[in-house]
């Protein structure tokens, strides 16, 4: 957010001094990078979308198993885009792409931001996996909005 400010403070300064910035192109990438830098942060804090239709109804061991089998798919989908997106950053690297917009930047910047997202995530997912599966509850629901614990309390109170 920081370098979207930067890039948008710039443009405006560079109208003074008649010096061309471009701040879309550099903010575009800058927001890419946010998000896939906060991917990690949101999972572990619970703030991700998630659906627990079948967790609801599910407890003890089932719900336990739910739990990793869930984020073991995660983890294969999320290695799997880890991977390719490591793969871009080579490839976009090696070939020199470049941005089309006022100031070309290599396109390997960027991307190699998104992978490095990914890969944390990734991190994140794993560390998930393990204390799961040691008996630790999910941090996803155990640093969940309280918004959530008040609509289970609704469900379970209809459903009593």
């Amino acid at each position: 957010m920081v370098m979207i400010a930067l890039t948008i403070l710039g443009q405006v300064y560079g109208r003074f001094v008649n010096v061309a910035i471009d701040s879309t192109e550099t903010a575009g990438f800058s927001m890419a990078a946010m998000t896939f830098f906060g991917l990690a942060y949101t999972f572990r804090q619970g703030e991700h979308i998630r659906v627990t239709l079948f967790l609801r109804f599910a407890s003890g061991v089932p719900r336990k198993i739910l739990e990793l089998f869930t984020i073991g798919f995660c983890i294969v989908f999320i290695a799997y885009l880890t991977y390719w997106a490591f793969d871009f950053v080579y490839f976009s690297h090696k070939f020199g792409e470049i941005s089309q917009g006022l100031h070309p930047i290599p396109f390997w910047i960027p991307r190699l931001f998104m992978a490095l997202g990914s890969l944390v995530f990734l991190i994140a997912l794993i560390d998930e996996f393990f204390s799961v599966l040691l008996g630790n509850a999910p941090s996803y629901e155990t640093n969940a909005s309280p918004v959530y614990d008040v609509i289970e309390e609704h469900q379970q109170a209809r459903m009593e």
